[in-house]
């Protein structure tokens, strides 16, 4: 693995779900804290989902590991905030055989 450096700052969100006094709910995002990451491109497409044409990124995010359990840690359907953008987090794991870092797989869609 390449030396990894911490040098954008991401804020990690989690989902929340409100009732929406109808019966249902809307989902919102809180923000869980700010982690330095550093960001890699994996792979990137056009796609088109039959109303329109996005663009679809693939990203490695290398991060500090945490525990399993802490709040730090980042989960499959949270997501990194970094200004307007938006990271998709689909699965985390470690990244080194000393424990140091966590690689989070995550996906940036642009609608076109």
């Amino acid at each position: 693995m390449k030396g990894v450096h911490l040098g954008r700052r991401l804020v990690l969100e989690a989902p929340e779900r409100i009732a929406d006094d109808a019966g249902g709910f809307l989902e919102s995002w809180i923000a869980l804290g700010v982690v330095w990451a550093d960001v890699r491109l994996r792979a990137g497409r056009e796609t088109y989902d039959g109303t329109g044409r996005a663009s679809e990124t693939d990203y490695k995010i290398f991060v500090r590991a945490s525990p399993h359990g802490a709040a730090s840690r980042p989960v499959p359907g949270q997501r990194f905030v970094e200004g307007v953008r938006r990271f998709q987090i689909e699965a985390v794991s470690e990244a080194d055989t000393l424990g140091r870092y966590l690689v989070c797989f995550a996906r940036e869609e642009l609608v076109l």
